[in-house]
């Protein structure tokens, strides 16, 4: 059984899709740094200065009254809210991950059709043919 498990966990498609998680993930991190880093923040500069990751409803107080100056303190205080400035951080992050494995499946295409599409080297002429049986009933001679 551990042979067994060796083998499949060695074949190619496995560590290939290991790789790609692996390189998907520091991807992930790398587009959500730019979000919330900077992406958010040059939008919210040209929204009025709205912090959007501080964007949220409140939906009940906590044990300590409000206003709540952020979405921490709303959430240290115990109050339940609807962060929606989290998601939309969350649905950016997502569209840029979208937009650029869609770009690398596109490549990836553009690569196979263009491989597919070499033409077939010609059939040989009728002379080479008459050519190679001649070759042919010599040598058995």
């Amino acid at each position: 059984m551990l042979k067994e498990f060796k083998d499949f966990a060695m074949r190619g498609n496995v560590v290939d899709m290991a790789v790609g998680i692996i390189i998907g993930a520091a991807f992930g991190g790398i587009v959500t740094s730019f979000v919330g880093d900077i992406l958010m923040p040059i939008l919210g500069l040209f929204a009025g200065g709205v912090d959007f990751s501080n964007q949220f409803i409140l939906l009940k107080e906590g044990t300590m009254p409000g206003p709540y100056p952020s979405l921490a303190a709303a959430k240290e205080a115990g109050a339940v809210t609807v962060g929606y400035g989290v998601l939309l951080n969350t649905i950016v992050n997502f569209l840029i991950v979208a937009f650029a494995l869609f770009l690398l499946i596109k490549a990836v295409n553009a690569g196979k059709k263009q491989e597919a599409a070499a033409p077939a080297p010609p059939p040989p002429s009728k002379e080479a043919v008459l050519l190679a049986e001649i070759r042919d009933l010599l040598a058995r001679r």
